[in-house]
């Protein structure tokens, strides 16, 4: 198949969150399995030598009419070859920032974002690449599947292609002015309520209402989107599309989160050397003086957002940290969280380490030394960070929602099989017993600890399993009847 495969960011190039490594990691199992794949992007100033990346294309969306706009592909190739298209359109790209500046959103992202689905199309039509699928990512390129249909109806290039939205957070939708889709004429005069949100268009709702397939990222979070409690106001949306709605969990990179050959870790380790990483746990300690020592150590890495249960963990971690424990901290987003966190780690130097920001080294030695890492979030469409976790033997507690249900097995409900700590209820008292029970088996039982931890590291969520439901997937749209 010729895939043509969109994403607002892709690891290697430039990352936000986990969406980048989605964008990298499946395109990259889809060539390795023998499609055809272009990747598709906006060329952000702030990627590392764009400047220097060769031009393959030049276009104009609505050529020789007063709303032309002109633009430029580039491309670049990573891992394995993959080749990404970036659509270089200063106007909307040329940012200090993807997405906003001081933790406001830029006031043309609909804008921004619909040029890029719309010149997607456009540069695969100039450059020949006729696509069987063009799989789309978050709201970011949910307009995507809209145009194929509204724009390119009567278009025997495009008379085959087929669309699939994968939605990797469905509180995230793109509600924006119509005004600011005025260059799409063809779209930009549509309205019902299957798409508008209000007197604004609802670009997630877009993707969902015309695309031929949808997916998110996890069985339990497709489950929950079709709930009134879970759908984040879209749920008749995702309930009217259930026949072509599925989860898919997402895979994990190993080439890149693997304790035995991590270049960013001090001390490597495997499943038969797992002595070794109490030494990294030492050497982190010292690195945050941190006291050293066989101290219990949870770390966390995250956005600082209610999403991540940030809310519910704050009002706790005093009480929790009265015990004999340490705690690492790695995020940055809401400023009265980061305040929050910097004010606790003052107060407690011995045992509480708040880093602000984003450092992807100290980002895998947390996870590497650890004992216990943290995610209570109140919703989390599928997270990456407790799949790494549990390949570092770090075991995770996550609250029972989303993927973290899909893929931890709590080990007080299943001993044999357990791999990490579940709770149920979005609130600070359960997180914190909780947070009790693990230390109580810290230190009741280091020889189950290690049984545990063992357990954790032979999990494995590869990408050639969950590429094999997107191709399934894939032919599933192929099949269905054309819509003109």
């Amino acid at each position: 198949m010729n895939i043509l495969f969109l994403a607002a960011e892709v690891a290697d190039l430039v990352k936000t969150g986990g969406l980048a490594d989605v964008a990298k990691a499946l395109p990259i199992q889809l060539k390795q399995n023998g499609h055809q794949v272009r990747v598709v992007m906006p060329c952000y100033s702030s990627i590392k030598n764009s400047e220097n990346f060769e031009v393959i294309g030049q276009g104009a969306i609505n050529k020789d009419t007063e709303r032309q706009i002109d633009y430029t592909v580039k491309h670049t190739f990573l891992t394995e070859g993959l080749e990404v298209w970036l659509i270089d359109c200063p106007r909307y790209y040329n940012r200090t920032s993807l997405y906003g500046d001081n933790n406001q959103a830029y006031f043309d992202n609909g804008e921004r974002f619909a040029f890029l689905s719309v010149a997607a199309l456009d540069a695969a039509q100039m450059l020949g690449f006729c696509p069987d699928i063009v799989h789309c990512n978050d709201w970011h390129t949910a307009l995507c599947p809209m145009i194929l249909r509204l724009k390119y109806d009567k278009n025997s290039f495009f008379k085959d292609t087929k669309s699939v939205i994968t939605v990797h957070n469905g509180a995230f939708q793109g509600v924006f002015d119509r005004q600011q889709i005025f260059f799409i004429p063809e779209i930009a005069h549509v309205y019902n309520d299957m798409i508008s949100q209000g007197s604004y268009i609802n670009f997630l709702k877009c993707g969902v209402f015309y695309a031929d397939k949808i997916n998110t990222v996890s069985p339990g979070y497709a489950q929950e989107l079709t709930t009134y409690l879970g759908g984040h106001g879209m749920t008749k949306n995702f309930q009217d599309r259930q026949a072509d709605f599925v989860g898919i969990v997402n895979g994990c990179d190993y080439s890149d989160w693997d304790p035995a050959t991590d270049k960013n870790l001090n001390i490597c380790y495997d499943i038969s050397t797992m002595e070794e990483k109490i030494l990294g746990k030492y050497i982190l300690q010292r690195e945050l003086n941190l006291p050293m020592g066989d101290t219990p150590l949870y770390g966390m890495v995250a956005r600082l957002t209610d999403q991540k249960g940030v809310g519910i963990l704050i009002p706790i971690i005093e009480r929790f940290l009265k015990h004999k424990v340490q705690m690492i901290i790695l995020g940055s987003g809401d400023p009265n969280f980061e305040n929050a966190l910097s004010d606790i780690a003052g107060r407690y130097k011995d045992k509480f380490i708040f880093v602000k920001g984003y450092d992807n080294v100290l980002a895998h030695r947390i996870e590497a030394a650890s004992d216990f890492f943290l995610m209570p979030s109140i919703f989390e469409p599928c997270g990456l960070n407790q799949i790494y976790s549990l390949a570092y033997g770090t075991l995770p507690i996550v609250r029972a929602v989303g993927g973290l249900k899909d893929t931890v097995i709590d080990y007080d409900d299943n001993k044999e099989k357990g791999n990490g700590f579940v709770f149920k209820e979005p609130n600070a008292e359960e997180l914190l017993s909780c947070l009790r029970r693990t230390l109580i088996f810290y230190l009741e039982d280091q020889i189950e600890m290690q049984r545990v931890k063992r357990n954790a590291m032979q999990v494995r969520f590869s990408w050639s399993d969950s590429c094999a439901h997107y191709e399934a997937l894939y032919k599933e749209a192929l099949a269905k009847p054309r819509w003109w």
